[in-house]
């Protein structure tokens, strides 16, 4: 969870989707420590960490540390909400010096949630958003196992590019794995936004 870890930008209103659709009460809002029971869900699930750089939590405690010494002081995560529950986490991390006109973009999103198009939803709400909040971003990217054709899929709907496979870019869980990289200019937000999203 990890390179989940980002929130509190400048914005504390929840960003929402102003779909009709099913998932329409779509929004991004702070986790806080009040949210731990709904963490938990997902943060447990091995299903939902089995692509992420974390282990499942095992504990509430695991989880308080968790979103008191990295989700709260973190410039820009947010809780993936459905009826202003916290059914995922979706960030930007931000980087310095020379790197500072990108961003990374990283999420988990509880696993019953999975294939009904909520987390393409809350990849589009950040983008409507992220490029307004931090001006001197112009790249997001996202980094992908190529195992995990899901979040590949995610990408590409909320209108990211395929640059290509890394070869050998990381160790997860013990291997090291080949890895896709997607990006999204700030040039490239302007068709995204015209999306029915309304924020």
């Amino acid at each position: 969870m990890e390179e989940i870890s980002h929130l509190q930008s400048a914005q504390s209103e929840p960003i929402k989707s102003g779909n009709d659709e099913e998932f329409a009460e779509i929004s991004l809002r702070p986790l806080d420590l009040s949210d731990i029971d709904d963490f938990m869900v997902w943060g447990s699930d091995e299903k939902v960490a089995r692509f992420c750089t974390w282990d499942p939590y095992t504990s509430k405690e695991e989880g308080m540390n968790f979103i008191k010494n990295v989700v709260i002081p973190h410039p820009w995560f947010r809780a993936i909400c459905l009826n202003n529950r916290p059914i995922g986490a979706i960030s930007v991390m931000a980087f310095s010096g020379t790197n500072r006109c990108r961003g990374e973009l990283g999420y988990a999103l509880g696993s019953k949630y999975w294939g009904k198009g909520i987390a393409t939803q809350a990849v589009k709400l950040v983008v409507g958003s992220i490029f307004r909040d931090w001006p001197h971003l112009e790249r997001l990217e996202a980094l992908v196992v190529v195992e995990n054709i899901g979040s590949q899929r995610v990408l590409e709907k909320a209108g990211f590019t395929r640059e290509g496979v890394l070869r050998k870019y990381c160790v997860l869980k013990g291997r090291t794995r080949d890895t896709v990289m997607f990006s999204l200019l700030s040039t490239d937000q302007v068709s995204i936004s015209t999306t029915s999203l309304h924020l």
